[in-house]
């Protein structure tokens, strides 16, 4: 008994405060939402102990599907139930996801624009030792290009939760990028997640950061270490990637001198490429990209991917004082 109202407890948290991986707040989240609504239906690929969507599975195994190692009848399937009236979640890592079903994804789901969540954890480097195969290093850039597609990249566990509760209220398309790792809690606790809203820690005066996912607690570190030589660095969070909050990158752009990109994820086609695609049009002004450079990544421990790959608060904090000439 003690047991099972300990697991009740941790599943309905907010997360706020509270480092853990993404994926485990998709989790919880998903069979919260799950109580509350019962349209809601999850697909996976045979990774559900991963993904985390078998505690889905265990509280609501007649609404649950395990496709098997068939991403591409998982992403089809998702698409027939939501045009029976069901809000399908299909998840798996984000490699197998974005690139396996891509055309799925394009011909079925954004074509007609139908109601599918596909949220995909295991992105990006942190993976670890499961090395290149497994890394997602590309998959904002697949699905950003897609037409009708909206793209979000939590940055901890308080903010997954509620773009999960979200999206689940939104009509269209959407993937959400989560990951395996854990990661900091740095969200306030009377933060409210809105698509296509990006969130404002700070407007700097010589340059802001905009980050998402883990980058935005390695953006918020590097800030502190530039505070102590006198340099004002803002920090964006913008989760959302598409579409992307142009009002507040506007805004960071004309406030300051540079504008750097932080993100789990290439250089090419990623946040980086949003921003400075727009900025260029836009409001010219220097861009600086933080991410992984037109490379696949490697086995090792999350941290030591972080160093090795330049994602670290350290390498933020380098690039600016570079690109200030400090």
């Amino acid at each position: 008994m003690g047991s099972r109202e300990e697991k009740s407890a941790v599943e309905s948290q907010s997360f706020a405060g509270q480092a853990v991986a993404t994926r485990d707040a998709y989790g919880a989240a998903l069979t919260e939402l799950g109580k509350r609504n019962e349209k809601i239906v999850v697909l996976d690929a045979d990774l559900s102990g991963s993904t985390k969507t078998a505690k889905f599975a265990k509280a609501f195994p007649d609404r649950f599907f395990n496709m098997g190692i068939s991403e591409q009848d998982m992403v089809g399937t998702a698409g027939g139930l939501s045009l029976a009236g069901k809000i399908p979640f299909a998840s798996t890592f984000a490699i197998f996801e974005t690139g396996r079903a891509w055309e799925q994804i394009r011909q079925t789901i954004c074509y007609s624009r139908l109601n599918v969540k596909l949220v995909a954890t295991h992105a990006g480097i942190t993976v670890g030792e499961d090395g290149a195969s497994h890394q997602a290093l590309e998959d904002v850039a697949l699905m950003r290009v897609l037409p009708e597609m909206v793209v979000i990249v939590p940055s901890d566990g308080f903010e997954t939760k509620q773009v999960i509760d979200t999206i689940a209220d939104y009509k269209g398309p959407v993937y959400v990028r989560l990951g395996r790792a854990k990661v900091p809690a740095v969200m306030p606790a009377d933060y409210k997640f809105r698509i296509g809203k990006a969130y404002k820690f700070h407007i700097g005066r010589d340059v802001n950061i905009i980050a998402n996912g883990i980058m935005v607690s390695a953006a918020l570190q590097a800030r502190e270490l530039l505070s102590k030589e006198g340099i004002d660095a803002g920090v964006i969070n913008m989760s959302t990637v598409k579409p992307l909050d142009t009002e507040i990158l506007l805004d960071a752009a004309k406030n300051t001198e540079l504008i750097v990109t932080a993100e789990e994820h290439s250089i090419i086609g990623g946040l980086g490429g949003a921003v400075a695609e727009f900025l260029s049009e836009y409001h010219p002004i220097p861009v600086k990209r933080i991410g992984t450079r037109d490379t696949f990544g490697g086995s090792g421990k999350p941290d030591e991917l972080l160093k090795l790959y330049g994602l670290t608060a350290e390498d933020i904090v380098k690039t600016i004082k570079l690109a200030l000439g400090s």
